[in-house]
């Protein structure tokens, strides 16, 4: 009995220690903006799903398609059906790591530029991005932020000709997330 209150002991430990090295967010918010002569074209998504290992350096992103919202209601079915064909891929990831020679301190207050890289899949394509960004070490939580683009063609999305005058080649695209550690 001593043994097994002993082993239950340390393995609360041992998720315990592990949960301080974990930072996630379920109301990320990420949003790209494409500008022409023509249109305007922004979107925001306010619930992507991310974690931060922090022991690892590693980050993972879980952005829902149709969690994008439009000023128009057509943009909008035009963006799902379209061109990301949100019911054949419904999600965009990303997996990847700080990787940075100077690492984030995660354990220090301060804001710290940062390079992410790692493989972002989108509409069934997966590429091998690097991009730089800002993590806030404030008071126990992260914020983190990048500005980048990114270019629909290199995911295989189909811009119509009809439309290729209204969308920009690259899109700016936003992210702006405050994770809070696991507890």
């Amino acid at each position: 009995m001593k043994k097994l209150s002993i082993i239950l002991i340390l393995l609360v430990m041992a998720t315990s220690i592990y949960a301080q090295n974990r930072y996630i967010s379920k109301t990320g918010h990420i949003w790209f903006y494409s500008k022409t002569p023509l249109e305007t074209i922004e979107a925001h998504n306010n619930q992507v799903a991310t974690i931060i290992d922090t022991k690892n350096n590693a980050i993972a992103f879980d952005v829902l398609q149709k969690s994008f919202k439009f000023e128009r209601a057509l943009m909008e079915e035009h963006f799902n059906e379209n061109y990301m064909e949100s019911d054949k891929y419904p999600k965009c990831t990303f997996k990847g790591k700080f990787s940075d020679a100077q690492p984030v301190d995660f354990s220090t207050n301060g804001v710290y530029s940062t390079t992410v890289e790692g493989d972002m899949k989108m509409h069934g394509v997966s590429k091998h991005i690097k991009q730089p960004g800002t993590v806030e070490v404030k008071d126990g939580k992260l914020y983190v932020k990048s500005k980048f683009m990114v270019k629909p063609e290199d995911y295989g999305i189909e811009i119509p000709g009809l439309v290729r005058d209204k969308i920009a080649n690259t899109m700016q695209v936003n992210v702006d997330i405050t994770y809070e550690p696991i507890k």
